[in-house]
């Protein structure tokens, strides 16, 4: 899987100190505004077909579900929706009265059964009349997938971690109650359930790639050829800058694997676009770190270098039963890594095979070593870490066959005419955010963009981990499938 591209464009100038002029592909800005004007004449290449006015007309329309931390308009059109600390306040103390006891008391281990909720969602479905709740639509208040069990007997397919009560923050994202972290969602886990299904090819990649064009990427490059080094003081900066965003121009958002119109997309899309923030200085992170751009010196660039920065799972994340009927996901399950392209006069972009500078290389590393404190205070890579997961769980339910022996074809939740996950509008074209910091006597200018997933690495046997302790099948042997009552689909 790959998070995310950062190129850093180096051109002489004849000033006294070194201008960092961050472009970023993407018209989500810090503040949250809108700096698209123009008409979006992209094309969307994802698998939705039809016309998504951004509702959902089905049984799963609920109000707790909105496209969070994001809003894209008709145009294709991100900005970010900032979170009003006030309003989630309130929020998370009105759920504390209106759960039901038992769905908002924290559990170490709570389980649900795939089939059997499937079975019950199918039910509301069915009932015309009948809403999907909340309690369905938040997986019962999931923060994490730690395990998955297989019944042989009972034929149940299940899922297990920590949970809590869950209510919306002022952004539309589910979060827990006590701990802030986000819930999984049911749509999530549809999405990378039809990505690895019962029949069929699996999905090789998962991909949200944010590219400048190759047309504009030549025409940055003339734009600082005939700048000539005419930079002389500070004052000529929003010069230089209006003119390289110009130049660039609006950038290509391609998704591949699922559509583009749904959450799962969404939350990719917009964990890379913020990472990047951070990592270019427009964007504070939520615990102590620095920049790339605060730590990058002279010395360390070099003419027309991209540098790469893209998330990738551990794939060393599963260690697995000797008997096959339990898995447990391991490890934090993210890093954050760089490499070295070169990009030439006609926009063409090379790898160079190098490792990259050391300021990229020392920003990746930091990230890596602080992602779970990161994930904690910014729900935002919580539901990266979790669509990471889902998708893994997804590959290994499908290469174990488990649909196979548990006699199950996902029902409704392979189901797009019935269960809806293709409801917001597709992100097609962003322009260029820009952040300029002087430094220096260079021009430095950054360029982001890309997601990749690729969950079946993490089957591979070089990856796979040998459960020593036989800890995930002594968590499966303590649950008892056969003592649920009819119609529950979830126990702690």
């Amino acid at each position: 899987m790959r998070f995310g591209r950062t190129s850093n464009w180096i051109s002489h100038f004849n000033g006294l100190v070194m201008v960092v002029v961050v472009l970023l592909s993407s018209a989500m800005v810090a503040n949250g505004q809108n700096t698209n004007t123009g008409t979006n004449t992209g094309t969307n290449t994802g698998t939705n077909t039809g016309t998504n006015t951004g509702t959902n007309n089905n049984n799963n329309n609920n109000s707790l579900f909105q496209p969070a931390g994001v809003e894209i308009d008709a145009q294709g059109v991100l900005r970010i929706r900032q979170n009003d600390p006030r309003v989630t306040i309130a929020q998370m103390r009105a759920a504390r009265q209106t759960l039901p006891p038992k769905l908002s008391r924290p559990s170490k281990m709570r389980m649900v059964s795939l089939n059997r909720l499937e079975e019950s969602l199918a039910k509301k479905l069915n009932d015309k009349k009948a809403a999907v709740d909340d309690e369905m639509l938040a997986l019962a208040g999931l923060t994490r997938i730690e395990y998955v069990f297989y019944f042989p007997e009972s034929r149940d397919i299940v899922i297990a971690g920590p949970a809590e009560g869950f209510a919306r923050d002022s952004t539309g994202r589910t979060i827990g109650i006590d701990t802030g972290k986000p819930t999984l969602q049911l749509e999530d886990l549809a999405v990378a359930l039809r990505a690895y299904p019962p029949m069929g090819d699996s999905t090789n990649t998962i991909g949200v790639s944010i590219d400048p064009t190759k047309e504009g990427l030549a025409r940055m490059q003339r734009v600082l050829s005939a700048m000539g080094g005419q930079y002389n003081s500070p004052a000529d900066i929003p010069g230089i800058v209006n003119g390289l965003r110009q130049s660039l121009g609006l950038h290509t958002v391609t998704i591949r694997g699922v559509a583009p119109t749904t959450h799962f997309a969404h939350v990719l899309t917009e964990a890379d676009y913020r990472m990047k923030l951070i990592g270019i200085g427009l964007e504070p992170p939520t615990v102590p770190m620095l920049s790339y751009a605060a730590r990058l010196t002279a010395n360390q660039t070099s003419n027309n270098a991209m540098i790469r920065w893209y998330f990738v799972p551990d794939y060393q994340a599963i260690a697995e039963s000797e008997n096959g009927l339990a898995m447990h996901m391991v490890g934090q399950g993210v890093k954050l890594i760089g490499e070295d392209e070169m990009v030439a006069t006609d926009g063409t972009r090379k790898s160079t095979g190098r490792a990259t500078n050391p300021a990229s290389r020392d920003f990746t590393t930091e990230f890596t070593k602080k992602f779970n404190q990161i994930a904690q205070t910014n729900p935002i890579y919580g539901q990266l870490r979790n669509l990471v997961d889902m998708a893994i769980v997804a590959a290994y339910i499908q290469d174990r066959h488990f649909y196979d022996q548990a006699n199950w074809d996902l029902g409704v939740l392979g189901d797009e005419s019935q269960f809806r996950t293709q409801r917001f509008a597709a992100p097609q074209q962003v322009e260029t955010a820009v952040s300029a910091v002087t430094k220096g006597r260079r021009l430095i200018t950054p360029i982001g963009g890309g997601v990749l997933i690729q969950a079946r690495q993490a089957l591979s046997s070089e990856n796979m981990l040998t459960d020593e302790q036989n800890l995930a099948n002594q968590q499966r042997s303590a649950i008892r499938v056969e003592h649920l009552a009819e119609g529950q689909w979830w126990w702690d």
